[in-house]
């Protein structure tokens, strides 16, 4: 059984390579119209070219923060989150496999996806639980009803107290999303709120995911429109991304209205699945995770890489890789909870796994030598391009050939070694 550990993992050297490679491209995509004069054209004299501060990095932070953990009841979990292309990490979760008490057979996780700043995100994955728990309304008897009410208060009355600190400190501006599973010895309680999402995973199949809550959904667009605002570029007044949140009190004015009335509402979707023998695992995740994958996707990959994978921090890392090959831009936090009845070790899975590699390294070892024979510098985006557009059996389900990266950067740069030319070693000779 997996007990707890936390530490950070650093990308392996090969992937650090690839970055440093392909980062001029990256950062002239990324730089490119943002404030200043068009290409082309200079400033003239005494103007003052406007420099506007990017969201992104000129490379990604790639070192990953991974936590695992278990319940004594079965349940057993881990984490992952990384910086990436973001210039900060604003995401934070909280990881409770056992509450403790008359309460020793629930668990609480969530992910708390912070913008404009992480204080906020920070300050409610300190208190969220807590302000749940005071509610009362959660006990032995495990009673769905007043279970999603408690969840519903302690959203309100984190948000409430939030508001109370953000004057004082002048937090303001800063709001953060959440995605939260509780769960019980007979139901999974979901609540989300914001653009971050959590799903469930049975018998193979995706079997519940939250909605996400974008100001262009009909009826989150007819409350932002009630409370005084608009939706432009799929933005709360052209300027905010989603329209539930804990903080972003700019936006949370509107008299006479309450505080769920508001153009960012606190309360939370709340809803309850009963839990079954057949229930695999369960992701939460922010957006950074699902901008580039979709539920059914991250549910098969994640099935077939709990087969090939004893450690679920290494799932998870695989996800993050994956998310950020597939393009995300954002920071990329995901919570992986495995029930009693997830994938196991196979034998013929591990075995497809091996075949697969060494079919990769095979191909990649005839690109080069093919690149190299017509006269080419074989570098890795060469070897990449072309080896995506090869088709290639047995690919990880949900994953493609992304999935695989890093085994191909490490082939690549075995057979670059492999054909750098053997320099005569001279010293010591008299």
């Amino acid at each position: 059984m997996r007990t707890a550990r936390k530490g950070s993992v650093e990308m392996p050297a090969f992937v650090r390579q690839l970055v440093k490679e392909t980062e001029k491209r990256v950062s002239s995509f990324f730089k490119g119209g943002r404030g200043g004069a068009s290409d082309g054209e200079q400033p003239g004299e005494g103007e003052k070219e406007e420099v506007i501060p990017s969201p992104y990095l000129d490379r990604p932070v790639l070192d990953k923060l991974t936590e695992e953990g278990c319940a004594r009841w079965g349940l057993t979990y881990a984490l992952g989150s990384m910086q990436g292309w973001r210039a900060n990490m604003e995401d934070f979760h909280n990881c409770v496999p056992q509450l403790g008490g008359e309460l020793a057979e629930w668990s609480f996780f969530a992910v708390f996806d912070g913008h404009a700043g992480s204080t906020v995100a920070q300050y409610c994955s300190q208190h969220l639980l807590g302000h749940i728990l005071a509610t009362a309304g959660i006990g032995p008897e495990d009673n769905p009803e007043k279970v999603k009410g408690a969840i519903t208060e302690g959203f309100m009355q984190t948000d409430k107290h939030l508001h109370s600190v953000a004057r004082r400190e002048g937090w303001e501006r800063g709001g953060t999303t959440v995605v939260s599973t509780l769960i019980s010895p007979y139901y999974i309680y979901f609540a989300n709120c914001g653009d971050s999402r959590a799903m469930l995973c049975r018998s193979g199949q995706v079997c519940f995911s939250t909605e996400d809550h974008k100001p262009y959904s009909p009826l989150e667009k007819e409350r932002i429109e009630s409370a005084g605002g608009s939706v432009s570029l799929q933005r709360i007044n052209g300027s905010l991304a989603v329209s539930r949140a804990l903080g972003d009190f700019s936006y949370k004015g509107a008299e006479n209205r309450t505080p769920g009335q508001q153009m960012v509402s606190p309360e939370p979707e709340v809803c309850v699945v009963e839990r079954s023998p057949t229930d695999e695992f369960l992701v939460l995740a922010c957006d950074g995770v699902w901008d580039t994958i979709s539920n059914e996707e991250l549910c098969a990959f994640i099935h077939n890489r709990l087969q090939v994978c004893t450690d679920l921090r290494d799932v998870c890392t695989q996800v993050i890789d994956l998310c950020l090959y597939k393009g995300s831009l954002d920071n990329i936090s995901i919570i992986l909870l495995c029930f009693p009845g997830a994938p196991q070790l196979s034998a013929e899975a591990l075995h497809q796994e091996a075949e697969l590699e060494d079919l990769l390294e095979s191909k990649v070892a005839e690109i080069y030598d093919e690149l190299s024979a017509s006269g080419e510098e074989p570098d890795l985006l060469s070897v990449l391009t072309v080896l995506a557009s090869t088709i290639i059996p047995g690919l990880p389900p949900g994953g493609g050939i992304q999935s695989k990266r890093n085994c191909i950067i490490s082939a690549y740069y075995h057979q670059r070694e492999t054909h750098m030319p053997t320099v005569p070693n001279e010293l010591g000779s008299s």
